[in-house]
């Protein structure tokens, strides 16, 4: 089968369950699931209050900055786990092989970026939960929740590092095919490709055959 970027030529069948079979599409799914999971811990349960004080703090070592981190990169997560989902439910729509590239491209950067920040984020949540003083927070209100989200943060990293991966097997099988033109473009909408409406040629005269002389002399008179 003919493919550009690990797909098709534009116009097949989208297939749901070939879809969510793909390894691409797991990883996906289970960094959005990630995603949601450290928001959650933190937004929820990420805030807490001594006893004798009423305003809140955040859980790990009275940083803000911490919950902020976590909240905010994974709400971003899941946005963008959203974004390139649906991007890959339309890639094997894209005619254009330049188009394709540009996308998976996008997904390498977006993949390692977020392998990244997550690494950071790990790190930072850790290592805040670890200096934290537990006079801060006596009744150790939210620990199981602080602890999710360090640890689905750590899972992360490895979630978004294998797309990044496996995007880079997609654009490495794209540069090497030779089955695709780099300018090549569904012929359905391709308007240069659409059939001429010139009038056809619909074959030899008779009459003029047999008006002919045969003698080079040229056509005889049909009168």
């Amino acid at each position: 089968m003919e493919q550009a970027y690990g797909a098709g030529k534009a116009g097949g069948t989208f297939d749901p369950l070939t879809f969510f079979q793909q390894p691409q599409t797991i990883l996906r799914l289970v960094s959005w699931i990630f995603s949601i999971v450290i928001f959650g811990c933190i937004a929820n349960e990420g805030y807490t209050n001594h006893p004798e004080v009423e305003q809140e703090f955040c859980i790990f070592n009275r940083n803000q900055n911490a919950c902020n981190y976590g909240v905010g990169m994974g709400a971003l997560a899941f946005l963008c786990c959203a974004a390139f989902l649906a991007l890959d439910v339309y890639f094997p729509q894209i005619s254009s092989v330049k188009d394709r590239k540009k996308a998976v491209l996008a997904d390498i950067g977006a993949s390692a970026f977020w392998s990244f920040m997550w690494f950071v984020g790990f790190c930072f949540l850790a290592n805040q939960w670890q200096v934290a003083k537990p006079e801060d927070n006596p009744l150790n209100e939210g620990g199981d929740a602080a602890r999710a989200a360090i640890t689905f943060s750590f899972f992360s990293i490895f979630t978004w590092a294998g797309q990044a991966f496996l995007g880079y097997q997609r654009y490495t099988l794209g540069s090497s095919s030779s089955l695709f033109s780099q300018d090549y473009t569904d012929p359905s909408q391709d308007p240069a490709a659409a059939p001429s409406t010139d009038p056809e040629y619909t074959g030899y005269n008779a009459d003029v055959e047999a008006s002919y002389d045969g003698t080079g002399g040229g056509y005889q008179s049909q009168n």
